[in-house]
């Protein structure tokens, strides 16, 4: 059903386009963009059944035009930031001031990079990696962060992040985040043995 809406919008589109309807230009990506909103969520020690009693946080962050609808669907325009696999101490379980590094060591204070991995013949980004959001479906993008780094402080609620990534085709991407960072305990909820669920967008 969701396949077959998703079609009769973009053949929408596309008679709009032919009949004169409004022609979008393609988003500009911002290289340092503000990410206005966002959450963690905490896994707990999810990679103990492999030996790394680390626990483990995800982290997404938002820029403003981006919002989830009722069905927890990424709608709008704009870029997501989405870092995974955040490592941990096992006796911390909020996101901890400092540098974490992007690297696959699994340490505290470091964050996976990102990567393509395939679960049941569908493809799947893991790890950190940024979205962006177009006004044309089709030009929306996916890329994967490979190296860099992110720093993290709060004064009480307010976390501030900065971040200085460089992505797998090498371009480079800063960004900033300072506001409260709710964060979800996802550790009993999550079965060692699942793959954790996606947020739903354009990649299908």
């Amino acid at each position: 059903m969701k396949k077959y809406k998703l079609l009769i919008i973009v053949f929408t589109i596309f008679l709009l386009s032919c009949g004169g309807g409004t022609q979008y230009s393609q988003l500009v990506y911002e290289k340092n963009p503000a990410y206005t909103w966002g959450y963690a969520e905490f896994f707990g020690n999810y990679y103990s059944n492999y030996g790394n009693n680390n626990n483990v946080l995800s982290v997404s962050l938002f820029t403003d035009s981006l919002k989830l609808n009722t069905l927890g669907n990424l709608t709008g325009l704009g870029q997501f930031l989405f870092l995974e696999d955040v490592f941990q101490a096992p006796s911390d379980t909020l996101l901890q001031d400092g540098t974490y590094t992007v690297n696959d060591t699994g340490k505290p204070f470091t964050v996976a990079p990102g990567k393509n991995d395939t679960v049941d013949n569908t493809l799947y980004p893991i790890g950190a990696y940024i979205s962006y959001y177009e006004y044309n479906a089709a030009n929306s993008t996916l890329k994967l962060i490979s190296h860099g780094s992110f720093t993290v402080s709060h004064s009480g609620s307010i976390y501030n992040i900065a971040c200085n990534f460089k992505t797998s085709d090498s371009t480079e991407l800063k960004g900033n985040f300072s506001a409260q960072l709710p964060h979800i305990d996802q550790s009993l909820s999550t079965p060692k043995s699942g793959v954790r669920k996606k947020l739903a967008y354009f990649r299908k």
